[in-house]
Order: structure tokens, then C-alpha cells, then sequence
């Protein structure tokens, strides 16, 4: 009956008319409620029914320590949950609820018990299960409404960003981010994604400048080529220029290098990510790039697994107070043209996106080569266009332009 239960969890409506205190996992034997809790975990994290090959994917993949004896353990505990039917909801509903009836029963016999041979001296502990539950043994929620008073609304509202942006054009727009903000950022290759990030960061009036910690987790180009391109935002300076005078590359960059933390991340998914995040507490996140965190096992296409984990990045961003920056591709659909759009998200035309606060979206100026040649390569003219596609903050969407240094890596008026 059990194994019936744990499949009927897997479809999303009776799960959530089911879960929480209405379905704890000491309703099930010690190894079903493993499963059990990887369906809650997946439920939290997808938002979902899940089929059970998903669950297993799961599984495997979080339980790494099994012994070969638990492997097949569960190996068999899978095959059998995968030839039950799931129970009609209201059959589950009401088995559910019976089970938890057992379970509640158990506990005022046990504490009555307890009283009688005086292991507890007071019925409070009686009093609080009864209070916890009506007559039909739905819980008695105790919900923390939010305080709507307008004094609470202004203060918690931010009217200021705590991390403001260091573009004059753009922070006219939006002044700056948060904790708790997903900002996406895409751009073709070789428009500047990565320099963009490092002069925000590093550059003159940067969030580094500013105090924040920031943390940024590569896994398309390494690290030291990364952090090249940081010391070039901070020092104004090309590594030739570095290279010929180290003591003013010092004294420009050492002070900013000290909220700045940078590794190669290549093969890390989105649940390292959280633990960095749990660990040194950032106040600014870069994932360069964000899709390549993403795990694709159990689901049936890749746009699936790439909103799951933008849907995973915001949740990180919100649960550590920080201000998260997922860098993008573009598809082909926005090679030469300044007027982006959501759909051009590489792999994902809405997911990805519904989940951002701000998308920033990078252009070139549409390039002409000077000599009307069709077989010269047109020259970059230095400018960027940044396309406010979504706007949450502020609510301002359009375009607005500044330069870029190609030399430098800095996004200047």
C-alpha cells in the first residue's frame, strides 16, 4: 500500500493537496520514506508531477554513499513502484488520512502512557497535539501573514539599491540590485558578457568598490583568463601596461582584489553553487556561464532542465540575500541586431527569462565594413547597446548605449 501512496505523491495536484504535516514521512517504512523525501525535494525544487524514472534519476544522483547491499535495495524498491498505479485520489486521499489518524493516535497513547507511569508530570504535551489538529485531522495551519501597513511596505520595498550599477546610462534606468535579484545577461559571442560582468564588478565605482563580496564561479573560460580581464577593469590598464609598471597595477587593484573571489567551476551544478553561497555568504554571485550549471537527467527536453535551474539560481538568491547574475547566449536570431527580445535566450524562449528581475540584453552596433569589401571583416565601433528586455525594478524597458574598451575590458559612458 505504501509503494501505491509513494507513486500517487508523484502527481503534482495530490501532492500538494497532501503534503507537508498532512503526509510525514513516518507514515512510511525507513527505506520508502528515502523516496519519499526525494519526491518533496523534487516537488520544491521542479513544481511538477515527476514520473518515477525521474525520482530514481534523483536518487541515485543525491545518495551517492549506498552500499552495493542498498543500491539493489533499492533497485527493487523502484521496480515495484514503477509497476504500481497510482491510487485513484480520493482512495489515496482517504488511505492518507486514515494512516495519519494511526500515527496521531499513537502519539496521545504513547504520552498517555508516559503519564500514567509518570515518565511526564503534565497533560500540556496532550493538549498541544489536540490543539494542533480538528476532528478530522486536518492540521491547524498557523500562518505568518505579512505586515501590509505602509510603514512596513516603504522600508521593505527597496526604493535604494544596495549595489548600484557603475554605467551612467544604465544606472539612470536602474539604479542598481539587491539581495534576493536574478539578473540574466545575454549577448552573442565575443560581444563582451564577460568583460561586462568584470567592469560592473572591478571597474571604477564597482560593486567590489562599493564593499560587496563578490563571487564569481567560472565554467566557460578559466579562471586566471577571467581574472585577467578584472584586472583590467580595475587598473585601467592592458597586462603589457601591468607587466611594465606593477607597482601602480598594485596600488589600483590590490584594494578591490580583497571582494573579489574567482574559481574554475566547470562540471559543478546548481546544488555546489548553493553550497559556495551557504559557505562564504556573497553579496554578489556571477555564474559564467549560467546554463552550464544545469542538469538535464529527468527531463524530457533541455528547456525543461535549463527553468529548473534559473528556477534554482533565484531560489539561491533569495534564500543567501544576495544579487545573482546568470550569463547567457544568445541564439543566432540576434547576431547583428541592437533590438533584443526574451526569446532570443539561448535554449529557452520563456523558462529562463520568467524568472529574472532584470535582463539585460547586449548588442553591437550593426557593423559596415568601411571599404564597401563584403570579404573584410567590418570593424567594432566600441559601443554596446544594453536592452532593458524585463525590468521589475523599475519597470523601464528600452535601449540605452555606452562605450566599451576593448583594451581594458571597461563598459564606460
Amino acid at each position: 500500500m505504501e509503494l501505491s501512496l509513494v507513486r500517487s505523491l508523484m502527481d503534482k495536484s495530490f501532492y500538494d493537496d497532501h503534503r507537508g504535516s498532512r503526509c510525514p514521512d513516518r507514515l512510511f517504512s525507513a527505506d520508502v520514506r528515502k523516496i519519499k523525501q526525494t519526491i518533496d525535494s523534487a516537488m520544491d525544487k521542479y513544481s511538477r508531477t515527476v514520473t518515477p524514472d525521474e525520482i530514481e534519476a534523483i536518487f541515485v544522483a543525491t545518495h551517492t554513499t549506498l552500499t552495493t547491499a542498498q543500491k539493489s535495495v533499492y533497485s527493487d524498491l523502484f521496480q515495484k513502484i514503477k509497476r504500481e498505479q497510482p491510487l485513484g485520489k480520493d482512495i489515496a486521499g482517504d488511505v492518507l488520512s486514515k494512516l495519519f489518524q494511526q500515527v496521531v493516535g499513537e502519539d496521545i497513547a504513547n504520552l498517555g502512557f508516559d503519564y500514567v507511569n509518570g515518565s511526564i508530570s503534565s497533560l500540556q504535551p496532550l493538549r498541544d497535539i489536540l490543539d494542533n489538529y480538528t476532528d478530522d485531522f486536518i492540521p491547524n495551519l498557523r500562518v505568518d501573514w505579512d505586515d501590509l501597513s505602509i510603514e512596513s511596505l516603504i522600508s521593505r520595498n527597496d526604493l535604494e539599491s544596495q549595489w548600484t550599477f557603475n554605467i551612467p546610462t544604465l544606472a539612470k534606468k536602474v539604479e542598481g540590485v539587491n539581495g534576493g535579484h536574478l539578473i540574466e545577461v545575454g549577448a552573442r559571442p565575443n560581444t563582451g558578457k564577460t568583460s561586462f560582468h568584470a567592469s560592473m564588478v572591478a571597474g571604477p565605482s564597482g560593486f567590489a568598490r562599493q564593499g560587496a563580496k563578490c563571487i564569481i564561479l567560472c565554467n566557460e573560460e578559466s579562471a586566471h583568463r577571467v581574472g585577467a580581464r578584472y584586472l583590467g577593469a580595475a587598473t585601467g590598464m592592458t597586462l603589457l601596461e601591468v607587466k611594465d609598471n606593477p607597482q601602480k597595477a598594485h596600488s589600483l587593484y590590490d584594494s578591490v582584489r580583497e571582494n573579489i573571489f574567482m574559481c574554475d567551476s566547470t562540471g559543478k551544478d546548481m546544488a555546489w553553487v548553493e553550497s559556495v553561497c551557504k559557505s562564504y555568504d556573497p553579496d554578489i554571485v556571477v555564474l559564467d556561464m549560467g546554463d552550464k550549471f544545469a542538469r538535464y537527467n529527468g527531463f524530457s527536453r533541455p528547456d525543461e532542465a535549463l527553468k529548473a535551474n534559473a528556477i534554482y539560481a533565484r531560489q539561491i538568491a533569495k534564500e543567501y540575500s544576495c544579487a545573482m547574475f546568470y550569463m547567457s547566449q544568445l541564439n543566432a536570431e540576434a547576431e547583428g541586431r541592437v533590438n533584443l527580445n526574451q526569446s532570443m535566450m539561448e535554449g529557452s524562449r520563456t523558462g529562463k527569462a520568467a524568472e529574472a528581475d532584470l535582463m539585460v540584453l547586449i548588442a553591437k552596433s550593426p557593423q559596415t565594413s568601411n571599404n564597401n569589401n563584403d570579404s573584410e571583416v567590418a570593424e567594432d565601433d566600441g559601443f554596446r547597446h544594453l536592452v532593458l528586455a524585463k525590468n521589475k525594478l523599475t519597470g523601464w524597458h528600452g535601449r540605452v548605449v555606452c562605450e566599451f574598451n576593448y583594451q581594458t575590458g571597461r563598459y564606460e559612458a
